[in-house]
């Protein structure tokens, strides 16, 4: 079945969907010999060629579960004095980054060539949850009615919405949960960059600790900080009967 070529290219691993749309856009695609042009519609049999190199495909695709420790960018690329995830993750595939977190963040990161999965655990429309573990660097309170009071307005706040401002607007959690002590659960479905963070300063908290915990089905469980491993069988199945 013919599919929209970004989707396609996105299939053999080279990148994202929304990186594939870049590169047809910008006339470095070429599709049985002819400039591609946006809305195009191909399958694995064509020949697709990106900037003159013909696309390979491969059914074995790699899954691989991370977790990141704070200090290390979540990035394909290199930056100078900073170590990234494939400093820890050395492969000589191309490995797309599901669900970035910031330097300062920590927690699971799924790594894989599989563009059609990438894709849709990071599009909204799928609506995929995220699961995150968050610990304040203060108390809530002097006592337990001013600690009410505090969880009251997070509580409040969250679900109503709150604009963090630099362009991003209005943004809610799909669950805040108070957990104890200092610490939350929160889940996002779909997340700006340093959301939860950004949230909690617009209610006067400050979050000292962000843990990642949970992407839809695929969970941190069996890795320490700073290890990886390839997902099993069973992991990638559920992972994929979820975004059917």
């Amino acid at each position: 079945m013919r599919e929209v070529l970004q989707k396609v290219i996105a299939q053999s691993g080279l990148c994202s969907r929304h990186e594939a749309q870049k590169l047809i856009a910008s006339g470095l695609v070429k599709l049985n010999n002819k400039t591609a042009r946006l809305g195009d519609r191909a399958t694995q049999e064509d020949l697709i060629t990106v900037r003159g190199k013909k696309l390979t495909f491969t059914k074995d695709h790699v899954y691989i579960k991370l977790y990141k420790p704070v200090g290390v960018v979540s990035t394909t690329r290199s930056f100078e004095g900073e170590k990234n995830v494939f400093d820890i993750v050395k492969t000589k595939r191309a490995l797309s980054i599901v669900g970035r977190l910031d330097k300062d963040s920590e927690g699971l990161l799924l790594l894989t060539d599989d563009g059609n999965l990438a894709y849709k655990l990071t599009h909204p429309k799928f609506n995929i949850d995220k699961v995150y573990r968050v610990i304040l660097s203060h108390d809530l309170g002097r006592d337990k009615q001013e600690i009410k009071k505090k969880l009251e307005e997070i509580s409040f706040n969250f679900r109503k919405g709150i604009n963090i401002g630099q362009g991003d607007g209005v943004v809610k959690a799909e669950r805040v949960k108070y957990l104890r002590g200092r610490s939350f659960e929160i889940i996002l479905e779909e997340g700006k960059k340093r959301q939860i963070r950004r949230m909690f300063r617009g209610v006067g908290c400050h979050v000292e600790r962000l843990i990642r915990v949970r992407i839809g089905t695929l969970t941190i469980g069996g890795i320490s900080r700073g290890r990886w491993k390839h997902l099993g069988k069973d992991e990638i199945a559920k992972l994929k009967t979820r975004l059917r």
